[in-house]
């Protein structure tokens, strides 16, 4: 029996595929679904067969442990001793199996030794090896020079020796890891040991090299990965890049604490060229209610601000919280707070926290319900106004308290429709004078009594409302503060409903037909004497000729005597069911001028409006073209326009954007954007937005794109304006190493550019082969 099992020294490793290479298929031989989801780039990936139904001899196993079932062409058996098996050996315990030429099971141990060339399955996983020792009783198996691969994490890798000390954990000495094909070693990590634990999802190293094509590049003593895609504790990559804003180069290093299943934290020191090292650190909670976020951003010491403020002594901050509470029943709480130590906070610091680039930061928490006919809402809401340029009248108002409550019901043909709004408005008044210093309350209360009637054919709906306002204020110039405004409204929407069935390149579509009248009128006088706590003009689009207010915010009630007529027209896929094509049109026509503005806007006299008009074109699932604008007939020239083409191909390798903005006599832009692979591996990636106006570049974004589905590389360079209308330059870089995550920043700006690009970074990432 000596001679039965091979020597340490032998070589049936190097003769025998590796266990990557006995589960990887090319490309045409993945199955339909496996191949579909499967990045062009990418030359195949790994299937794991289903587990097999052999016929196998069984052997009984030591007390309390699982049936082990072996079997072999030719066999000797001592009783109560020895099992020896030889040719096309195959071994099964439970999940577990291996395979091998030579075999010796010592019965009173529980002891296996196999010869190889070994093939080892289990849930997951594929191990070979030369020889292998396998305890039947713990279910520990031992490899000498072996190969490995996890199917879940797409994970493989050598090993001088490699142990499953347990059915969910491998442990490998003097081992490599890569999640590149097979003979393709772009990147890969060299460690003296490696642990990858299945039931954490954790993989551990000591003595860690990544090497790139067999080169060492880094070391660290000691490493932990993810192998899938659940949560743990560890260094995340480093991000890195330059900027031109004054705040130069930087590198950061964030650290990710999976604290508890319910809250976890991320801290992210960073060094900041020129300014020194910043701080930033995101906790997150789930609670059974919801989710509640806090950011943080601190610099004790920042050297570029100190010298561009002086008196600064360089320490800056700023805080981001959010909550959400589903309180049951209808009822949901919620609350937003930002703020930051100074003006200049965003645009020169801040990297990682969600607050975006606006001219004042919200405080805004309450509560909320809603139920089938009727709804709730009560919330306090205030502002940080951090543009300096902002006058102190700009400036917004607190809402301390504003209550929201509607009802919505159907009394047999008459429909009740109530809303109201009660709200104390608050602000810093001591600079100002007149209205712009009043604050208070305001109570506003709109009941309408409705005749809906709808059939197949069309619809109408007369209806009537009190718009009644009540004020109570202060620091009211003009007179009393108390003083209230009534205004009634009649209003009757009525459209009708035509269809036919045709086909257009055989494909059998429904096109309808869908006339509409709108009258308004509000019998509403002048509301000069009332100070502009939320109103502003609304601007007039398509979706406005069917609004009776020409004002938002409950400060101005517009006077109207007014008809719209309009009609859109849709063009339905009866195959898909897809809408393939609206195209829509209408017009104001005023019986009355209209007196009622606000800062000297909205009053007209003009009896009839713009030309309004909106079309959207879907001729394929991955194109989308829409177009809105305002043409006057009067001077036959357009007012506004907005038109974009969106395009993506169905795998998202192809990105394509075309837009233009234009308003008469204020501004004009173009904007193009696409990402187009020049080859299977490498694509361009760019923007640009001009302002005709300006005759100026207003932002662009150049890149190029490298993937090979091992590992992929971004480099960037982005143009924009910043607060004071100064095009400001930075260079982002970022590289993916797949499966171990990747470093630098590049993604998250292209995703804000271009359409369709963040589901081109879920599908790349998605799947890795």
């Amino acid at each position: 029996m000596a001679g039965l099992l091979a020597p340490a020294g032998a070589v049936w490793a190097d003769e025998s595929p590796s266990a990557a290479e006995i589960d990887w298929r090319p490309r045409g031989q993945l199955p339909d679904a496996q191949r579909e989801n499967l990045p062009v780039f990418c030359r195949g990936g790994y299937v794991q067969p289903e587990a097999g139904g052999a016929d196998l001899s069984l052997v009984e196993g030591p007390t309390g442990g699982q049936p082990l079932q072996a079997s072999g062409l030719f066999a000797r058996y001592e009783i109560d001793k020895t099992l020896v098996l030889q040719g096309d050996v195959r071994l099964r315990q439970g999940q577990f199996s291996v395979t091998g030429t030579e075999a010796r099971y010592d019965q009173s141990r529980g002891q296996m030794e196999l010869a190889g060339p070994i093939v080892s399955r289990g849930k997951g996983f594929l191990l070979t090896g030369e020889q292998a020792d396998y305890d039947t009783d713990s279910g520990r198996l031992g490899i000498h020079t072996a190969t490995f691969l996890l199917h879940g994490a797409e994970m493989r890798g050598s090993a001088l020796s490699l142990s499953r000390p347990a059915p969910d954990r491998v442990s490998i000495q003097q081992g490599t890891l890569t999640t590149c094909a097979p003979n393709q070693n772009d990147w890969s990590l060299v460690a003296s040991e490696i642990d990858l634990n299945q039931s954490e999802g954790v993989g551990t190293a000591k003595h860690v090299r990544l090497e790139i094509k067999d080169v060492p590049v880094f070391y660290w003593p000691y490493a932990s990965f993810p192998i899938d895609e659940r949560r743990k504790t560890g260094f995340l990559y480093p991000s890195f890049g330059t900027s031109n804003t004054g705040s130069g180069a930087f590198v950061s290093v964030p650290y990710y604490l999976n604290l508890a299943p319910e809250y976890d934290a991320t801290l992210t020191p960073q060094y900041i060229h020129g300014r020194g090292l910043f701080n930033e650190v995101e906790g997150r909670y789930l609670s059974p209610l919801g989710q509640s976020d806090l950011q943080l951003g601190y610099i004790g010491n920042d050297q570029d601000y100190r010298s561009e403020v002086p008196g600064s002594d360089g320490e800056r901050w700023a805080l981001d919280f959010t909550t959400r509470a589903n309180l049951g029943k209808g009822w949901l709480g919620y609350g937003d707070y930002s703020v930051v130590s100074d003006n200049d906070y965003l645009s020169d610091l801040n990297r990682s926290l969600d607050i975006n680039q606006e001219t004042h930061l919200q405080r805004r928490g309450g509560v909320r319900y809603r139920d089938r006919f009727q709804f709730f809402e009560a919330y306090l809401n205030g502002f940080q106004t951090i543009i300096d340029r902002i006058a102190e009248a700009d400036k917004p108002y607190d809402q301390l308290p504003e209550v929201l409550y509607g009802f919505d019901n159907q009394w047999g043909p008459l429909a009740t429709v109530f809303e109201g709004q009660y709200t104390w408005f608050d602000r810093d008044n001591t600079a100002l004078t007149g209205l712009d210093r009043a604050t208070g309350q305001r109570l506003r209360i709109q009941p309408e009594l409705a005749l809906p009637m709808r059939a197949l054919w069309g619809y109408t709906r007369p209806s009537v409302t009190l718009d009644h306002t009540l004020y109570q204020l202060d620091d009211y110039t003009l007179g009393d503060g108390r003083f209230d405004r009534t205004v009634p409204v009649f209003e009757w929407d009525s459209g009708l409903y035509f269809d036919r069935q045709s086909e257009l390149f055989d494909i059998p579509y429904n096109q309808t037909l869908e006339p509409r009248l709108y009258y308004a009128w509000a019998d509403a006088d002048d509301q000069s004497f009332i100070p502009d706590f939320d109103t502003a003009l609304k601007s007039f689009s398509f979706d406005q000729l069917f609004k009776r207010n020409r004002f938002s915010g409950g400060d101005r009630v517009g006077d109207a005597n007014q008809l719209t007529a309009a009609v859109t027209t849709r063009f339905n896929d009866l195959v898909t069911g897809a809408e393939r094509a609206r195209l829509s049109l209408g017009q104001v026509y005023y019986y009355d001028a209209r007196e009622v503005s606000l800062a000297g806007e909205g009053a007209e006299a003009r009896s009839d409006s713009a030309l309004a008009g909106e079309a959207v074109l879907r001729p394929l699932q991955t194109l989308d073209i829409r177009t809105s604008g305002l043409w006057d007939p009067r001077i036959h020239k357009t007012l506004e326009g907005r038109s974009q083409l969106v395009f993506h191909s169905e795998d998202y390798r192809y990105l394509a954007t075309l837009g233009h903005s234009y308003r008469r006599g204020t501004f004009e832009q173009s904007d193009i954007g696409a990402v187009f692979p020049v080859t299977r591996n490498v694509s361009l990636i760019g923007r640009w937005v001009y302002d005709s106006q300006t005759d100026r570049t207003a932002g662009s974004l150049a890149g190029i794109e490298y993937n090979n589905c091992c590992w992929s590389v971004q480099l960037v360079s982005q143009n924009y304006l910043t607060d004071d209308q100064k095009l400001e330059n930075r260079l982002l870089f970022q590289i993916q190493l797949k499966g171990l995550g990747g470093s630098g920043g590049a993604s998250d700006p292209i995703s804000d550019a271009i359409y369709g690009f963040e589901e081109r970074e879920r599908r790349r990432f998605g799947s890795r082969y």
